[in-house]
């Protein structure tokens, strides 16, 4: 049977066009990430859980190099978007909604998360790329909250930056540490300390 969708008001089967087709396999392999490393993610498994042949998609992707390139690049796509702002006035308030969405993501996607972290350290150039180019991202939304830094006699300057990403890397390593074992910490706890950990770190001595 032809990929498409079902049009609601005729039930006739509809052509996917190709670039929302792929969209829809990758996510399908954003949703197998979660229960399981990158590397066990194979056009195989993929062709099963889709329901289209190992042919058809190697029409989508080149190889299965490419597909876990895409699925990472879909993946901290979807983190960036789960820790947008809320729009709350309070910027440490905000930091700590930011922070409880991406605890969420990581321990809905804690197997797959965690691989994916792995494979950014390796020697694949093209997802540390992907992973470096999020976590700048991520560093930005810090100092987009310019009211926020003000109230703190906080300077956007390369040396802040500099503390920023490596709070963001604690962060990270805390969290993912937290998932596999709370240590008898509350979620709220973690949550505030990091949050606060970042305030001193980029906040002048007094």
């Amino acid at each position: 049977m032809t990929p498409g969708t079902v049009d609601r008001r005729t039930g006739v089967r509809a052509r996917m066009s190709r670039e929302g087709r792929r969209e829809q396999l990758l996510d399908i392999g954003v949703q197998l990430l979660a229960t399981r490393p990158l590397e066990e993610l194979s056009i195989e498994l993929l062709s099963d859980q889709a329901g289209i042949s190992r042919g058809l998609l190697y029409h989508y992707f080149g190889n299965k190099q490419e597909f876990h390139v895409a699925v990472v690049r879909r993946a901290v796509g979807d983190v960036y978007a789960i820790t947008a702002p809320q729009d709350l006035e309070d910027p440490l308030a905000q930091l700590v909604a930011s922070l409880g969405a991406y605890l969420d993501y990581v321990q809905e996607h804690h197997v797959g998360y965690l691989s994916l972290v792995r494979a950014a350290h390796g020697p694949n150039e093209e997802l540390r790329a992907i992973y470096e180019d999020a976590r700048n991202a991520l560093v930005d939304r810090v100092f987009a909250r310019v009211d926020g830094l003000e109230a703190l006699g906080v300077a956007d300057s390369p040396a802040t930056r500099l503390l920023a990403r490596s709070w963001a890397a604690l962060v990270e390593d805390a969290v993912l540490a937290w998932v596999a074992d709370p240590g008898g910490m509350e979620r709220a706890a973690l949550l505030e300390r990091l949050a606060g950990a970042l305030v001193v770190l980029i906040a002048p001595p007094a």
